[in-house]
């Protein structure tokens, strides 16, 4: 079937972040056995007040607990297999603009950086590191603030994500040197085994607890995707690309047009709403945290559970005011399933579902090997080449 390119002025892709729907076949060879991050909620909590979702097809496409599949689902639907090596927010989501990767991503969230990695950031940088620990940057600061400036040490810490911080006062560390410390972390975290996504300064001012404040002097050493993704095509092109919530750092601002940055995952929502009543011709690309950071790695399959209906609350509002030329596209760049041992990502198949009031009728489609297949799909409609070494084909045909 020949599909008009330009089908659709405005293509939204939301990633409910984590929300995985069962183990990949290779997923023990990451540390993940039977894991399934949507099923199992649904088998904790029974039954979930989605009917947008499950309108759309979601129960269809992966069933628990009570929940029954809608007979006349009006998205297309289907799973996606992660093509790259990793399961983490960076890999994931640079591999549905096109990307695959195969040197992987490391997080060390359960047991904090290895002490050879801690050693040679100690020597070179002349300061004994204190902290080593997943945290959030405030506490941690309440926690040892007082302890760095009294002893010179450096508070280093990380997080869900694959990222070293390191904190520094900027009254008694100094900001360059804060930095020289920063620019050593991020050649250290080059190597395979050590690989990190991002090094970032934090920065605070303040002298004990309760006083202590992060300024605006925050500094990123990212990594910017090894390649041009299908954003970097639609933005050389002329095309809008709008990021929600961490796009614009996922991505290190690259092929990004306009950047709006969430306080919540409830709020990326509002924000996507306000986005589709405005004008734009393009992509918005939404990335919604808190399934991920808030319930998954916290191992809290109820808060999860609840996240999910607080989204389909919204999706039902940006579903009223989609245009007949939008097309909306749902997915999930890894898994985070809350019922599992430790607090990692889990390598998982992640849905994707699409809807257009302009679709004829909803349903299956075929799986696809790779979340690629959403960026070429973009690409595609656009009518933009997709970049030199860029994987992935279109399924434009199937979405209408």
């Amino acid at each position: 079937m020949e599909v008009k390119r330009d089908m659709y002025k405005r293509i939204f892709v939301i990633v409910l972040d984590s929300l995985g729907i069962g183990a990949m076949p290779d997923s023990e060879r990451f540390g993940d056995k039977d894991v399934d991050t949507f099923g199992h909620i649904l088998d904790r909590m029974q039954t979930l007040d989605i009917p947008n979702l499950s309108g759309l097809g979601m129960i269809n496409l992966h069933s628990g607990g009570k929940m029954k599949a809608v007979a006349e689902p009006i998205g297309r639907f289907m799973q996606l297999a992660e093509a790259s090596n990793g399961k983490d927010t960076m890999t994931g989501h640079w591999e549905m603009m096109c990307i695959k990767t195969k040197k992987p991503f490391i997080t060390f969230t359960e047991h904090g950086f290895p002490p050879e990695l801690i050693t040679e950031l100690e020597n070179r940088c002349g300061k004994r590191v204190i902290g080593n620990k997943s945290a959030s940057g405030t506490e941690i600061i309440e926690e040892l603030g007082e302890e760095e400036i009294n002893t010179g040490a450096m508070i280093v810490y990380t997080s869900a994500d694959s990222v070293l911080q390191i904190c520094g006062n900027e009254e008694t560390f100094d900001l360059d040197n804060l930095y020289r410390c920063c620019e050593i972390a991020r050649e250290i975290t080059l190597k395979d085994e050590w690989r990190v996504g991002r090094v970032i300064a934090r920065p605070y001012v303040g002298k004990k607890k309760g006083e202590f404040k992060r300024t605006s002097n925050r500094h990123d050493y990212a990594l910017k995707p090894t390649g041009a993704t299908v954003l970097n095509a639609l933005k050389d092109n002329g095309f809008d690309v709008i990021g929600v919530g961490k796009i614009n750092d996922i991505f290190c601002g690259e092929g990004i047009t306009q950047t709006y940055r969430s306080k919540s995952s409830v709020h990326g929502m509002e924000q996507t709403i306000e986005i589709c009543k405005g004008e734009f011709n393009g992509l918005c690309f939404v990335n919604l945290v808190d399934f991920d950071a808030l319930w998954g790695h916290r191992r809290n399959p109820q808060g999860y559970g609840q996240e999910i209906e607080k989204f389909d609350k919204n999706l039902g509002v940006l579903i009223d005011e989609m245009r007949h030329d939008d097309l909306l596209i749902i997915t999930a760049d890894h898994g985070n399933d809350p019922t599992y041992t430790g607090t990692d990502h889990t390598r998982e198949y992640v849905p994707f579902i699409a809807y257009s009031k302009e679709m004829k009728e909803g349903g299956a489609i075929d799986s696809e090997d790779t979340f690629a297949v959403i960026g070429a799909t973009i690409a595609d409609n656009f009518g933009v080449r997709m970049p030199d070494g860029a994987i992935g084909h279109s399924i434009l045909d199937k979405l209408i």
